[in-house]
């Protein structure tokens, strides 16, 4: 199998072991599903399926952050407590997955449940010298992990305008340096609080994911995935902590889903541009949504048109009622899989063969869409 490597900048040979360890960044649970979030775990769905059907056993975990500034706000906004909140929006998360078909993960656990490993987390850090304590925080030292930045491969000026857009806080006093970024810090008067030997106050938001990937996973992880929004400063801060407090490498292989756009503009909670898979749901077929995703390739920026839905429900039909076997096509859409995870070409082949009248159920059932029911 062939996958493109955000760190490599290079579509690479992705040959793991028998059993794959796997980590994707999960949602912020103060809001639906959109198809944003939809279309990123269905990416990693479809590499799951593939994966199995090789042979390998796939453990991979999904965390939720339900501890983070948004989620309070949100909460704030709507007079509730943010767990409340928070378990609300990840029930009718799941509720969205089941229905597009996703695989369970083997764990999605809530970053408020890692308090205890967040505290030692940041214990290692310190002790190897890679962060500091200043007014009552405690932030990582940039300047001592001589790597930071190969992730990404953005400029010093780069990661700061996107540190100051996503949270970054680049202005604050108390940082020896503008890129440093805080581990812990103290807690606004309405938000949770913890008792650290720093002071109260809760973790900041990228030690959350090192500190759940290192308890569920272990030190090194096969692939570590998210929305490639997420590859600066969120999971670049995340390989240097972790790296800084094992010593080992924390990732083999980086994947980033793109973007999918509405109105011209990135669909996002805070720009208000979404389409809700639960609202999807109430007119169309899930498979049909599943299938409008993976038409797309998992690396390609795309825009919602209104055709999207129409298209592929009429896809759907095309398939259902084809579920004979075809071992050809299924051989095909493998190869499509293992080429950078194809899904786009998988489907065309799919189609060409319901077309032809043939067997499609086997190849349908490896993207994750059963058309027997």
């Amino acid at each position: 199998m062939q996958l493109y490597d955000t760190a490599r900048r290079a579509i690479v040979a992705f040959e793991p072991n028998d059993h794959v360890l796997m980590y994707t960044c999960g949602i912020t649970p103060y809001d639906a599903t959109h198809l944003g979030h939809a279309a990123t775990f269905i990416a990693y769905d479809v590499l799951q399926r593939r994966l199995i059907d090789m042979g390998h056993t796939v453990r991979c975990i999904r965390n939720v952050t339900d501890v983070d500034d948004p989620l309070f706000a949100k909460a704030r906004e709507l007079g509730i407590h943010y767990l409340d909140l928070a378990a609300g929006e990840e029930a009718r998360f799941e509720r969205d997955m089941e229905a597009l078909n996703a695989l369970p993960v083997a764990a999605a656990p809530r970053a408020s449940s890692a308090i205890p490993d967040i505290r030692g987390f940041i214990g290692m850090v310190l002790d190897r010298g890679f962060a500091y304590e200043s007014g009552g925080s405690v932030y990582f030292d940039v300047s001592k992990f001589g790597s930071f930045g190969s992730l990404s491969h953005y400029s010093d000026e780069e990661m700061l305008l996107l540190a100051k857009e996503r949270g970054g806080n680049i202005d604050d006093p108390n940082k020896r340096s503008p890129l440093d970024f805080v581990l812990w810090h103290p807690s606004a008067a309405d938000e949770p609080s913890w008792d650290t030997m720093w002071g109260p106050g809760r973790p900041g938001w990228h030690i959350e994911c090192s500190a759940l990937a290192l308890r569920e996973l272990g030190t090194t992880i096969d692939l570590h995935g998210g929305g490639s929004d997420l590859i600066f400063p969120h999971h670049e801060c995340e390989r240097a902590q972790s790296e800084a407090a094992t010593g080992e490498p924390f990732v083999k292989h980086w994947m980033h889903t793109a973007l999918i756009h509405k109105d011209g503009e990135k669909m996002s909670k805070s720009l208000g541009n979404l389409v809700f898979v639960d609202q999807l749901r109430e007119t169309w077929d899930p498979r049909a949504i599943r299938l409008g995703i993976i038409e797309h390739h998992y690396r390609t920026e795309w825009e919602w048109d209104n055709e999207l839905m129409p298209r592929n429900a009429a896809r759907l039909d095309a398939w259902i009622g084809r579920s004979g076997s075809n071992p050809d096509l299924l051989d095909e859409v493998r190869a499509r899989l293992d080429d950078d995870l194809d899904t786009p070409g998988a489907v065309a082949a799919v189609d060409a063969a319901a077309r032809a009248g043939a067997g499609v159920g086997e190849a349908a059932a490896l993207l994750g869409v059963d058309i027997g029911r």
